[in-house]
């Protein structure tokens, strides 16, 4: 049996998202810019994309920049944003965040601006009390994710934009929504954010294909210049096929597809905890709505992260030792050190993540090869 649960790394694209991308590799490749009537037939195909996602993102009537992927759509966010503000000020972001936002604070210092890091609680969300103390009119750009790509966590948007609301109401807002977008409910208008992001192949589209979602009135300048497409904030002929597709995957994406997923991630930390003695969860607990539906961490000491995961792949399983993005790099998960979770559980931790194609005979035989391997393997870790 082959079980794939790294989804949260990439998805397999759709039957329905395959389908349309070979249909439009027939019909449908010509360039939006032009203007013979083939090619705004595609313009317009891509308007309704447009539509959709930000119908999905609760952002009806908003602006929407198709970018390269997820990594894009943040940097335009943060540094596009922070090119327009000429006073110096502060930046915070979440210390839990993916590296597409993390690693844009040399670029953003380098324009002036301090940025600063928003401590995380031990359930791997933003440490709210120590955030509100970190908010005064200083602040131009608060950056949060909506669901951590590592644990899964979701973070307290609301709250937060509350709190900015009372002490620096000029900042912005900025969510990574690459590992939220359509598996948790989210609204641009309820959350009061200014900006988000998401990304095309981790809801089964196609990788090489992501966007921006931005309020009308929100300023930005571009990171590449060109042929002025994209209202001249991304330029180069736009992806078709990867935006078509995109549109696609949202339309089809399946009604049920969150809660089978949360059955299945609660029945696989279950039976972890229950064939695995040593198993340490990671991953908020107990609360469903402060968990995303398909992800899970979990720890088996003593076997470390690598050894279970090599041991896994022998029996077809794909998981994870964590971002995608830092998996080649042989050090602790800057997640879980933020979370102060124990360097010793760290090294021991693998991340579990469902598609919508997830089935219950995949979770049963993996926690039963994870128990099996721990059985076996930590006879032989060192000491």
């Amino acid at each position: 049996m082959t079980v794939y649960l790294d989804n949260s790394a990439t998805t397999r694209p759709s039957e329905p998202v395959r389908e349309t991308v070979c249909r439009h590799m027939q019909s449908g490749w010509y360039n939006p810019s032009a203007l013979y009537k083939p090619a705004m037939d595609v313009q317009k195909e891509m308007d309704e994309v447009r539509a959709l996602c930000l119908k999905a993102a609760g952002a009806a009537g908003e602006r929407i920049i198709f970018t390269s992927g997820g990594t894009e759509a943040d940097n335009l966010a943060l540094i596009g944003h922070m090119k327009t503000v000429r006073q110096p000020g502060r930046v915070l972001i979440s210390s839990v965040e993916h590296p597409a936002v993390s690693a844009c604070r040399e670029a953003l210092e380098a324009l002036g601006h301090t940025v600063e890091e928003i401590p995380a609680g031990p359930e791997g969300s933003v440490d709210l009390n120590r955030l509100e103390n970190m908010l005064d009119e200083d602040v131009h750009l608060i950056s949060v994710m909506q669901v951590n790509n590592e644990t899964g966590a979701i973070e307290p948007l609301k709250v937060i934009s509350e709190m900015r609301d009372r002490k620096c109401p000029g900042a912005g807002i900025h969510v990574d929504g690459v590992q939220g977008f359509l598996r948790v409910p989210f609204s641009m208008k309820e959350t009061g954010a200014q900006s988000y992001a998401l990304s095309a192949h981790k809801i089964q589209g196609l990788k090489g294909t992501g966007a921006l979602i931005l309020k009308k009135n929100w300023r930005i300048r571009p990171l590449q210049f060109g042929g002025g497409q994209e209202e001249n904030l991304r330029s180069g002929t736009e992806n078709t096929f990867g935006i078509l597709a995109l549109g696609e995957a949202v339309k089809t994406y399946p009604a049920d597809a969150n809660a089978r997923m949360a059955a299945l991630r609660e029945l696989l930390e279950k039976l972890l905890k229950e064939r695995v003695s040593a198993t340490a969860v990671n991953s908020p607990t107990g609360i469903p709505a402060a968990c995303a539906p398909h992800i899970l961490n979990a720890a088996f000491p003593p076997v470390r992260s690598q050894t279970m995961l090599f041991a896994l792949e022998g029996d077809g399983i794909c998981v994870s030792a964590g971002s995608a993005c830092a998996s080649r790099k042989q050090k602790i998960s800057p997640v879980l050190k933020a979370m102060g979770i124990r360097q010793e559980t760290a090294d021991c931790s693998l991340r579990f993540s469902l598609s919508p194609d997830t089935t219950e005979e995949e979770i049963r035989y993996t926690a039963e090869r994870v128990a099996f391997h721990w059985e076996m393997l930590k006879k032989y870790t060192r000491r």
